[in-house]
């Protein structure tokens, strides 16, 4: 490979909604864009967060010049402190999304100061051979910033997530004048969000969900409970000025919420009367009709605020009949179960629940359709790479590309690892390196594997059974036998079967093959199928005294 060669490689956000992470090398010098997380699927028993694998990046840190980081949303950010492990290099973010990852950092403790350097939209840096423009972008977080990269090789724009909001809450629209900018100067490639691919017209205004609001705080006669991601600073304001016009008090519930809206007040991207928000305890001894409660879980997290909340299970205060709950966002690709399961249990409470598929509470932060097109027309790419989302929507954002005039060979559908190379103006697809999943759970990081997951989910579906047998030590004759299970069946239903299993191990006892153990595991996995039709984890131990 040539040192004039441009690599890009996607670790993360290729094929897949969340943990965004994509590595710029040229020259052996490295740009990291994005760090972020993902949430396990509902099969993932017990792993707490996904983020990409660094296995890459970790053979090479010292060629790491730069991290930037396009906004404050957990998919961008949520990784950062796992890569600054392994990782000296300076992150440049917009100063909202610096104060929120330094936040991240400081509870996560990494044990040497970050070096965080705030950048403003319409501001440039040199990281090494690259040239970073930063240009302003709507999202549903404010601060967020594309990126337009000037490399040796030639320029490259990557947009993070964006939408082209024409009333957004901060009064900042996209940055169209830069783009167009980079049209003129041309560009080599163009790495797009393609979240929203499959959605057709063009993404609602934030403002909409104003007059929604308006309509619930209207009717509500209780409290009013309004979950949302903690780093949606827009929501938050927006829910600030609606309470406000209806002479209700607002509090902050749970450390991350409570958190990010002081950094966001410090900054000056959230603004509000002092007088006007209140602590969880005040608010929980005011009248229920003076009262909105901000707080976290509205993607059903069985540990967040709204998660306790519908499974009855949060300590400060519970759900009561007249509560309003406001679901302000939308589920993230698998995970409309557990949405929709806090859903109906807060419903079973008493709680009249407000959700987007009813009233539009919450709009989406990712161009649509026609806000896809409108981008390639502003920018003229010679080549698009799709980036941010699932297979179906990468390949839908191609299929936009092919509308509006782009070749087939001007595209890119790649997923993690795949390597894309420039060359000369020309673009290639190189190997393809490890860029799977690494499970985080609890401590842990990557010591969690496939196989790992695999036990969790067999254990989980139909129970294990563990089976002791005891030997006598000098005759090596049966002794005693222990039979116990957990998640297999009832325990006053398995009395009769596990007293015949216990007579076939004994029966084996009395004539035993080479390898008992394996003998008796074949004997209670074929048992208790015939028995029960299902197959639980079956775990044979031997001891002689």
């Amino acid at each position: 490979m040539s040192k004039k060669t441009l690599r890009i490689i996607p670790l993360g956000g290729l094929g897949e909604v969340g943990k965004n992470m994509t590595v710029y090398e040229y020259n052996e010098q490295i740009l990291i864009v994005d760090a972020g997380m993902m949430f396990p699927d509902n099969d993932m028993i017990g792993i707490d967060y996904i983020i990409p694998d660094f296995e890459y990046v970790k053979q090479r840190v010292d060629k790491v010049k730069g991290i930037v980081i396009t906004h404050g949303h957990e998919d961008h950010t949520g990784a950062i402190g796992h890569l600054l492990e392994y990782v000296d290099a300076p992150v440049y973010a917009t100063p909202l999304t610096n104060g929120l990852i330094k936040n991240k950092l400081n509870r996560r403790g990494l044990g040497v100061e970050p070096k965080l350097i705030d950048i403003q939209a319409g501001e440039s840096v040199q990281i090494g051979p690259f040239k970073v423009d930063f240009f302003h972008v709507c999202h549903s977080i404010p601060d967020g910033v594309g990126l337009g990269i000037d490399t040796p090789a030639g320029l490259i724009v990557h947009t993070g997530d964006y939408k082209f909001d024409h009333t957004p809450i901060d009064g900042r629209p996209t940055d169209y004048a830069k783009l167009a900018e980079f049209a003129r100067k041309g560009v080599l490639a163009l790495l797009s969000d393609s979240t929203n691919a499959e959605r057709p017209g063009w993404t609602a205004s934030e403002r909409v969900i104003d007059a929604a609001f308006e309509k619930v705080f209207y009717q509500a006669k209780g409290r009013i409970i309004i979950a949302t991601f903690a780093s949606l600073i827009s929501r938050m304001q927006q829910v600030l000025e609606t309470a406000k016009r209806h002479d209700r008090k607002v509090s902050f519930v749970g450390l991350s919420m409570t958190e990010n809206a002081r950094i966001a007040k410090e900054l000056g991207y959230l603004t509000y009367d002092e007088s006007q928000v209140v602590s969880t305890d005040q608010a929980l001894s005011m009248p229920d009709n003076n009262v909105v409660l901000l707080v976290t879980g509205s993607q059903g997290e069985p540990t967040s605020i709204l998660g306790r909340l519908a499974n009855g299970t949060n300590k400060r205060f519970s759900v009561k009949e007249g509560d309003t709950i406001v679901l302000s966002s939308h589920p993230i690709p698998g995970n409309e179960e557990p949405v929709y399961r806090a859903i109906n249990r807060l419903m079973e409470q008493g709680a009249e629940v407000v959700y987007e598929a009813i009233m539009p509470v919450h709009v989406s932060g990712h161009a649509s359709q026609e806000e896809i097109k409108l981008l390639l027309h502003l920018v003229k790419p010679r080549y698009l790479i799709p980036i941010h989302g699932e297979l179906r929507m990468l390949k839908q954002h191609k299929r936009l590309a092919l509308e509006v005039g782009m070749e087939d060979e001007q595209i890119a559908l790649v997923e993690n690892g795949r390597v894309i190379e420039f060359n000369h103006g020309e673009m290639s697809l190189g190997d393809r390196i490890p860029g799977g999943y690494v499970f985080v759970d609890g401590s842990g990081v990557g010591d969690v594997d496939r196989s790992t997951m695999r036990d969790r989910e067999l254990l989980s579906q139909d129970g294990v059974v563990l089976l002791n047998l005891e030997l006598d030590k000098e005759k090596g004759s049966f002794k005693d036998l222990e039979i116990i299970s957990r998640g297999f069946i009832a325990q006053d239903e398995s009395q009769e079967m596990f007293a015949e299993l216990r007579k076939r191990v004994v029966k084996l006892t009395q004539y035993p093959a080479n390898n008992l153990q394996k003998e008796i595991h074949s004997v209670a996995t074929s048992f208790l199928n015939e028995e029960t039709k299902r197959r639980p984890v079956i775990f044979v131990t031997i001891s002689k005294a």
